[in-house]
Formats: C-alpha cells, structure tokens, sequence
C-alpha cells in the first residue's frame, strides 16, 4: 500500500497534529537557512570579512524583491487547503497548476529585476564602497536561480496545504548537502568568492526543485501536476491573489522597513556590516522555527474552515501561540547564552564578534513576541481575512519602525537603539492582530460541518 502523507486537520486531537506538522516544516525552514549559513560561513571564513558583508548586505534588499511572489504562494497554501478540506478535487486541480504556472512567470521576472537592479539598489541602501561590486555579483547570480526558487517554494506550497511537511524536508536535506559540498568546491578549492557560493545556492535549489515537481506529478491525489495542463485559470489566480498579494505586499513592506535598518547599520561601517550579518543569521534560524507555527496555523485554519469546523479555530490558535512561546523562549534564550561561540563560527575577528553580540542581546531576549505576531498573522489569513494583517502590519510593525528610525536613532544614533525597533514594532502589532482576530470570531457561525459551509 503506498504511503500517505496527508494529513486530516478536521478531526481528531489537535496538538499531536500540530507537533507533527511543525516539527519536519520547523526542520525544512531551518535546513532551508543552511543554505545562507553556509554562504556566509565560507566566506567570512575563508575570503574574509569584506566578502561575508557583501553577501549580508544584499539579504534585506533580496527579500524586498522577493515577498511580493512569495507572498502568493501564501495564497496557494489557503486556497488549496479549503479546497482539500472541503473535498472539492476539480477545484483543488485547477488550483495547483495555476500555482505553478505563477511561480514559473515570477521567477523569469525576478531574473530581470536581479540582473537590472541589483547594483543601482545597492547603492541606494548606501552599501559600502569596499563590498558593492561584490554585493552586485552576488545579487544578479543569486536571481538568474529565482525559476526554480519560486517553483520550489510554490510546491511546498501545495503539499503543505494537504498537510504533507515530510517530503519537502527529505528534498531540502539532499539539497542541502549539494549546496554545501558545492560551497567548499568553488570557495576553497577554486577561489570563486562570492560567486561560487551565490552558484552553489542556484544549483542545489535546482535539486530542491526537480523532486518536488517529481513528487507533484507522480501523485495519484487530486493536488497531481499534469504538465500539459499547465494554465492560468483566472478565477482561481483572482482567488490565490485576493489572499497571497496583500501577504506579499506586508512582507514587502516589512522588508522596505529592514531595508531602512540596514541602510543605518551600513552607516556604522563594514565591521558592523559583518558583524550584523552574522547575528541576523543566526536569529533567523530562531525566526524560522516559530514561523513554522505561523505555517502551521495557516494551513489547519484553511482546511477547517474548508471543512466547516469552526470551534477548532480558537484552539489551533491557542495551541500556536503556546507552542510558538516555548520555541522562542528556549531557542532565543539558548543562542544568547552561547552567543559569542556561534558568532565565531562566522569570523573570528573580535570586532565583528563583538558587534553581533550587541544585535543579539537586543532580539534574542524577546524573539517569542515576533512569534506571536505572526501565528496571529497565519489564524487571520487562514480565515480569509489577508488585507487586514497587511494594514495592521504596515501602521504597526513598519510604521512604528521607520518612524524610530526618524526620530529616536536620529537623537541617539547608536547600534543599541537602532535595534530596539524590532521589539517594539512587534509588540504594537502582536497585540492589535489579537483583537482584530477576537473580533472576527465572534462572527464565527454557530453551527459546524458541511451544512454551515
């Protein structure tokens, strides 16, 4: 008998449910990372402190350019897990290969944008004179990858809509162990610098890519992909759109908002560049784990609202949140104490060390309330409801950020300060998100099951 790996969110005990689905997504997200870590840790171990800023000071414009398209695979995720929940296999179809067509038209899009953009971007962001043209360099190869990028990212997508987190995690291993074979080779062995670990990226999520489209047409499911009906259906993009643009358009925003904190770390000069780069690698390891729950609340909300099971949704958002604490407390708190031996895995220059640690104590300490602004990100879009977190988001979170930055960094311009916007803006926007969701609740309907549908 083959094996399934579906799951069914609508019935049953929850939270065995929502370990089991967080846990392998928790593992893809972080092996995810390992591709950027290792990116950085060859280069600033063995091409020096220059190289392993020009690859920092590319990640907040990178994700600027990036969460638009990524966005809609958001929308992908919602669409696909109402249809699955609700039984409803043409729809769940047309669905799917609208996804992956989308992904294919973004991804040569965002290959224009890399090759034209990259360095006039740059510039703007005032990166320093000494990494630009290695910035640059990085960038345009880095986005000539962004077909089989996106492609991934959308498949994932689909299988983690119909609860199936597993796969994309053996896919992510293998890839992962390519890229960092590849990163060795082209750094060490043939001296490439930047560009080898920008091309050892590509080419393992070339890999990532292939199995996940194999998966996907091997299937025997309602979610199978038949190439030849690959198509934009209208209506089903106007669906997928309606949720993933607004998702998009806040992680656009909340990159313009990074893009602004980068901009004054680059202020400080290229050790604090580097330093800055390798604390913000390391914490988004943490990110990535709590995220994991925002994924997680998305999807089990979608397909029990597809399914008509209403008084689930208020326990799958307890459920996240509890879990999403306990992972940013553990996780921050863990990484804070051993703060200056794994920022010694990025450089071993004592500046560089000294200035991460600085990044550190300032998220690490209250990383869980990131959490919790997003699970609540993921219960709101899960429901249908994407434009309201997207607007509480850009008042809230980049609002608050840029106006910090105007203002308070402005009167006391130090590294400290600069960072405290984070925890604040989270605060402000966890809590808004709380009472936009109570207040949609109560407009839950009272009955549950395919009647109340």
């Amino acid at each position: 008998m083959k094996r399934s790996y579906e799951m069914d969110m609508c019935t049953g005990p929850l939270l065995g449910k929502i370990l089991a689905y967080a846990i392998p997504l928790m593992l893809s997200g972080i092996l995810q990372l390992l591709f950027n870590a290792a990116d950085i840790i060859v280069v600033g171990r063995f091409a020096g402190h220059e190289s392993l800023a020009a690859v920092g000071a590319t990640s907040a414009l990178i994700n600027l350019l990036i969460n638009v398209f990524i966005g809609l695979s958001v929308g992908v995720n919602v669409l696909v897990a109402q249809y699955f929940g609700a039984g409803k296999e043409k729809e769940t179809g047309e669905a799917v290969h609208t996804a992956v067509a989308v992904s294919l038209i973004c991804g040569v899009a965002l290959v224009l944008i890399g090759a034209f953009a990259s360095r006039p971007m740059l510039s703007w962001m005032g990166t320093p004179e000494d990494v630009l043209d290695k910035a640059t360099l990085y960038m345009r190869i880095y986005f000539a990858g962004m077909p089989v990028i996106m492609l991934y990212n959308f498949g994932a997508a689909v299988l983690r809509a119909v609860g199936d987190t597993k796969r994309p995690l053996y896919f992510l291993t293998a890839a992962g162990v390519v890229n960092v074979v590849l990163n060795l080779g082209f750094v060490i062995l043939l001296g490439m610098g930047v560009a080898g670990v920008a091309l050892a990226t590509v080419l393992s999520q070339c890999i990532s890519a292939a199995m996940i489209c194999r998966c996907l047409i091997h299937s025997d499911t309602s979610y199978r992909l038949v190439p030849s009906r690959l198509a934009i259906n209208k209506d089903m993009l106007r669906r997928i759109a309606r949720v993933g643009l607004p998702a998009g358009f806040q992680g656009a925003i909340f990159s313009i908002s990074n893009v602004l904190v980068q901009s004054s770390v680059n202020s400080f000069g290229s050790l604090v560049v580097a330093g800055n780069t390798a604390a913000s690698n390391l914490e988004s390891f943490i990110y990535s784990a709590m995220n994991s729950l925002h994924q997680t609340c998305l999807s089990f909300t979608s397909q029990n609202l597809g399914g008509g099971k209403y008084k689930r949704i208020t326990r799958i958002l307890v459920l996240c949140l509890a879990t999403v604490t306990v992972v940013g407390v553990v996780m921050g708190g863990g990484f804070l104490l051993a703060g200056h031996q794994l920022l010694r895995i990025y450089s071993s220059d004592l500046e560089v060390i000294r200035f991460g640690y600085t990044r550190m104590v300032a998220i690490c300490t209250i990383y869980f309330v990131c959490g919790w602004m997003d699970v609540l990100v993921g219960s709101l879009r899960g429901l249908g409801f994407s434009v309201i977190p997207m607007v509480v988001s850009i008042l809230g979170a980049c609002g608050l950020r840029v106006v910090w930055i105007l203002t308070v960094f402005r009167l006391i311009p130090t590294l400290q300060v600069l960072y405290l916007a984070y925890p604040i803006s989270w605060s402000v926007t966890a809590a808004v998100d709380l009472v936009c969701f109570l207040m949609i609740k109560r407009k839950f309907p009272k009955e549950t099951g395919a009647a109340a549908a």
